[in-house]
């Protein structure tokens, strides 16, 4: 970690840019390790996620939301240099970001199946949860299908050539306005790019709620719906893979976003309204 590698001293600040489930678990870690923690979090995003970062101790410091993540990426690099003892861990760019799936997450669904993965899916914000999910996979068998999973008007399929415009999105936690800040995505790596729109994910996260007992967030909702497509064209031959089985990952909860009128209509929630 920082500390054992000297880059941090204890009583030191860290400071990250973050949608808050990663500034969430930083804020735990800072209350073990005598330190402090700084997030820097466009305002757009879900209240409850920075209300649990303030109880646990970290400062909040909001950034415009039209300036986007990008934004929160540079501010936080600029209060590190004026700030003693102070690093930004930049999950953005670090290594350790995947290696935590290679080492955890992976093992862990790969044990539940019987390590019988057909495909990968997943949603990719700083990329790291599917990147390390990749790793692992392709290690053990190189034809499994990899999907990564991002908003419609996010611009990770640019990296399949495609001629993407930047637009906005509702959907909280994956997607990019900058790939060059995307560090960690290999496009080698992966056979296809997923865009679902904000309907699609809203109608599947109220039906996972609704049909499933699943009470889950928007990226969530977004990578079910790739999940699923997924899983029709193996069940319909139209896609070749060396097991059945599709694992996804949801990674929040649906009680992180309620402010923002999840479950109400499609235009409420999108602000359309």
């Amino acid at each position: 970690g920082l500390l054992e590698r000297g880059e941090l001293e204890p009583g030191g600040t860290v400071i990250e840019p973050t949608a808050g489930n990663t500034g969430i678990g930083m804020a735990l870690a800072a209350t073990q390790l005598d330190l402090e923690a700084v997030f820097i979090v466009p305002e757009e995003f879900s209240v409850e996620k920075q209300t649990l970062m303030r109880a646990l101790g970290a400062e909040v410091i909001n950034t415009p939301t039209e300036a986007g993540m990008q934004r929160a990426i540079e501010y936080a690099t600029e209060l590190a240099a004026e700030t003693d003892n102070a690093v930004v861990p930049e999950q953005f760019s670090n290594p350790m970001n995947p290696a935590a799936h290679v080492q955890s997450t992976a093992p862990e669904i790969y044990d539940a199946l019987d390590g019988e993965v057909g495909a990968i899916v997943a949603g990719c914000g700083t990329a790291g949860t599917l990147m390390g999910l990749a790793q692992y996979a392709l290690e053990r068998e190189p034809a499994t299908q990899i999907v990564a999973v991002e908003p419609e008007g996010s611009l990770y399929a640019r990296t399949e050539d495609r001629d993407i415009d930047r637009e906005e999105y509702t959907i909280e936690g994956i997607g990019t306005s900058d790939l060059a800040s995307k560090q960690l995505y290999d496009p080698t790596m992966v056979d296809e790019v997923r865009q679902v729109s904000d309907r699609a994910a809203h109608t599947e996260l109220k039906r996972l709620a609704a049909e499933e007992g699943q009470l889950v967030a928007s990226s969530a909702a977004a990578a079910s719906v790739a999940a699923r497509d997924v899983a029709t064209r193996i069940r319909d031959g139209d896609l070749s893979v060396p097991h059945e089985t599709v694992a996804t990952v949801f990674p929040d909860s649906s009680e992180r976003y309620l402010s923002n009128g999840l479950y109400d209509s499609f235009e409420a929630w999108a602000g359309e309204d």
